[in-house]
């Protein structure tokens, strides 16, 4: 399982020109779900994503955790995070977890992260719908959370 994240000053989902999640401070999470993962791994990524210190303190150190800063998530399902371009032109997909595999993974993550955070403090996308995702990075500040080496 691998979370993309951005640290963001704002950001939304749209699907179908209306928007189904939004926040102001906090991150967003890209997450991609690999054929394979398990609900161990959702749970492990979404305590990992809600205990990282990628904020900034008073001394301009990033040293505080989503929590510590009050900050929101939104969470959008993105397969294309398991893209393999090492052969030819177009990436294979061959990686990521069929929906009907993935789609309760996800629904798991977002579930542990409200567990942690709050219901009012995550918003999500879709999941496996065509959406529009703005947002304004921080920093920028982008990381990457993987479940297995």
């Amino acid at each position: 399982m691998r979370a993309l994240i951005q640290r963001v000053t704002s950001a939304h989902v749209s699907v179908r020109n209306e928007t189904v999640g939004a926040i102001q401070h906090g991150m967003v999470i890209l997450l991609g779900i690999k054929s394979g993962d398990t609900e161990a791994d959702a749970v492990y990524v979404a305590e990992k994503c809600s205990a990282l210190r990628i904020f900034e303190d008073t001394e301009e150190k990033m040293n505080l955790s989503i929590n510590d800063v009050n900050g929101s998530i939104l969470a959008v399902s993105q397969f294309t995070l398991y893209g393999d371009t090492r052969k030819g032109n177009r990436p294979s997909f061959i990686d990521a977890a069929p929906p009907a595999a993935a789609k309760p993974l996800y629904e798991k993550f977002v579930a542990r992260l409200r567990e942690l955070l709050g219901n009012e403090r995550v918003r999500t996308g879709v999941f496996g719908a065509m959406m529009q995702v703005a947002m304004v990075n921080d920093g920028p500040v982008t990381v990457l959370v993987e479940s297995k080496n």
